[in-house]
């Protein structure tokens, strides 16, 4: 079967991953290797964007990540998983792309601005997050990506990716670069158990996919419901319920669930009922991911083995597009 469609994804290195990674893109991830050449990169460069004082933490996170994508079913025989700082063509290509993007640009990047706010860096914002969506399309650009799967507020970054794709082209008088496509899952963003709209390191609200069966048991206990749902015959609201959001994106069971929503909204069903079917839900999703993450746990050479081969592979495509980029911009002195 010939794979038509490339797709580049990743997350950033800074911990293990949670549901929320799982809902956002590696769900998708799983189900896209069997039809597309797909690279997953470990973005432990993005990473030291706002980690750079913490660069044990960085390179501790790289294992944990990548012990996550291969329990959760990303197979390496299938996806090409990948170090980006190994990748040398991609700080190069971020070097020409900034040449095309202006720093107000930048500035009004609704994704970067977001985050800006979210980890309370005021006036100090590093360079190198204010750089990081034009990091971003080089490393899509760099694999000719037209496919990336990513959550509604990553939208941003994909146009500004393309709008330097154009600016590229244009300006070079070359086809060279892709535009890429956004992927949104059906449920693209899971809110955290207290509520907050994103589940997230920085909040402290995630449950992990490496949670055992007690933390992920108290963090559902204190999961954040209806505060008006006072007593259990009190009529309750789904929305804006994380405890529904999660049977949601998790229960395979769509009719269950939605006799739960009826029950809960006309009255007389617990919040600790629902809880513990979420729990139920939970676990048995857990448990086959933990059960191969213990697997992969006991050989950690074998996982950062796959992780080097992967980045040979990423290494020579990128090295392709570089030279294509370098002779479209008549760079290419000794041709």
């Amino acid at each position: 079967m010939t794979k038509k469609q490339i797709v580049l994804t990743g997350d950033r290195p800074t911990g293990p991953l949670h549901l929320g990674h799982y809902v956002g893109s590696l769900r998708s991830r799983v189900e896209l290797q069997d039809s597309c050449l797909q690279f997953v990169m470990i973005a432990d460069m993005q990473a030291l964007t706002d980690y750079a004082k913490e660069p044990q933490r960085v390179r501790d996170s790289v294992l944990q990540v990548a012990l996550d994508y291969l329990a959760v079913g990303i197979d390496p025989e299938k996806t090409v998983i990948f170090l980006q700082s190994l990748i040398p063509a991609l700080s190069e290509l971020t070097m020409y792309y900034l040449n095309l993007v202006t720093w107000n640009r930048l500035k009004h990047n609704p994704t970067v601005k977001q985050e800006i706010k979210q980890k309370g860096f005021g006036e100090s914002v590093p360079a190198g997050f204010m750089t990081y969506p034009v990091s971003q399309a080089a490393d899509i650009t760099a694999f000719k990506a037209n496919l990336v799967p990513v959550g509604e507020d990553q939208r941003p970054m994909i146009e500004q990716t393309n709008e330097i794709v154009r600016s590229f082209n244009r300006i070079y008088e070359t086809d060279v670069l892709v535009e890429a496509e956004a992927r949104i899952p059906k449920i693209a963003r899971l809110p955290g158990i207290d509520g907050q709209a994103k589940m997230s390191k920085s909040l402290n609200n995630a449950i992990y996919l490496s949670d055992d069966l007690d933390q992920v048991s108290k963090k559902v206990k204190k999961m954040y419901t209806d505060p008006s749902h006072l007593r259990v015959e009190d009529p309750g609201k789904v929305e804006g319920n994380p405890v529904f959001d999660y049977l949601d994106a998790f229960d395979t069971n769509i009719e269950k669930v939605q006799e739960l929503k009826d029950h809960y909204q006309r009255g007389g069903l617990g919040d600790s009922v629902v809880k513990k079917y979420l729990l139920e839900v939970l676990i048995e999703f857990l448990e086959p991911i933990q059960k191969r993450r213990t697997e992969f746990e006991n050989d950690p050479a074998a996982v950062l083995e796959i992780v080097r081969k992967g980045t040979e592979r990423a290494n020579e495509v990128a090295s392709q597009t570089l030279a294509d980029v370098r002779r479209a911009m008549h760079l290419n002195y000794y041709e």
